[in-house]
């Protein structure tokens, strides 16, 4: 990644700075539109809902069905997707057509995670320099032919998305994932809003955590309440793509970066039909 200063008028490569080259900026983008399909943006009103453990799943499923796919983490102070992927021994680096992507068992993916010198090092910068990171890794990174670009947004509703949207053609949509709790579904209603500020279709909501089997009775216990997201995605006039089950092993193969959508369990079956369902509005 290149040195940048947040400070342009006493940046040391001021004048050569590929951020202040537009018509280089330009036809990265235009050649980023060309190459990829599809690109979506996943998103959360709040942390903690599992966005990037949709993220790395949703990839998975649709590398698993022969598409080409990309991952973009655009969390650039909290990077998670290389932990999830298992791939935090892989670095970026430079190649012939611009920095290649980390390989993950067929997807591509590009993190800040792979740029730091160890998992325990913190990105403590200002706005101006998360923005260029994120500028850098849409245009500079070489993604090659591409059906699908999941794109892991940090939550919220500031500068990151904004960025991503402008600096991205032609984006697909967004997903908005959130948890049944009316804590959740309040940050989430801000996020359909924000897409919807941004000119972006809302593909779909989809809701995690949604509810635990237990192991002993087999009788669904509603931890963080139950049917808020859905509620929310008639209130919203939005998809609802469908709700995912606590299971513990989803947690457990996140840690071991795996994928649960490979599994045989009930998280990873109506995972599979979220995608069936993603991939009929798509077409």
């Amino acid at each position: 990644m290149t040195e940048n200063n947040e400070n342009c008028e006493t940046c040391t490569h001021q004048g050569t700075c590929p951020s202040q080259n537009s018509d280089q900026a330009a036809a990265c983008v235009d050649n980023l539109a060309r190459k990829i399909k599809h690109k979506i943006i996943i998103a959360s009103g709040k942390g903690g809902v599992g966005k990037s453990t949709v993220s790395v799943n949703l990839a998975r499923a649709l590398q698993l069905e022969g598409f080409k796919v990309g991952i973009l983490d655009a969390d650039i102070t909290g990077p998670n997707i290389p932990k999830l992927l298992g791939i935090e021994d892989q670095s970026l680096v430079m190649g012939d057509e611009g920095i290649r992507p980390a390989d993950a068992g067929g997807i591509k993916a590009a993190s800040m995670a792979l740029v730091l010198s160890s998992t325990d090092s913190p990105v403590v910068w200002r706005g101006p320099m998360k923005m260029a990171a994120i500028k850098q890794f849409i245009q500079d990174v070489d993604w090659g032919e591409l059906d699908f670009l999941i794109i892991d947004l940090p939550p919220g509703t500031s500068d990151e998305p904004l960025s991503v949207v402008q600096l991205i053609p032609d984006l697909a949509g967004a997903i908005i994932v959130t948890t049944p709790q009316e804590v959740s579904l309040l940050d989430s209603r801000k996020a359909v809003n924000m897409v919807r500020a941004m000119k972006l279709p809302v593909i779909g909501i989809i809701e995690n955590m949604a509810g635990l089997m237990c192991p002993h009775c087999h009788q669904r216990i509603d931890i963080f309440q139950s049917g808020g997201g859905e509620r929310m995605a008639e209130e919203t006039n939005v998809r609802f793509l469908g709700s995912i089950p606590i299971d513990p092993q989803v947690c457990s193969l996140g840690d071991a970066g795996q994928t649960f959508v490979e599994g045989d369990m009930p998280a990873a079956d109506v995972f599979r039909l979220i995608v069936e369902r993603l991939k009929n509005i798509l077409r």
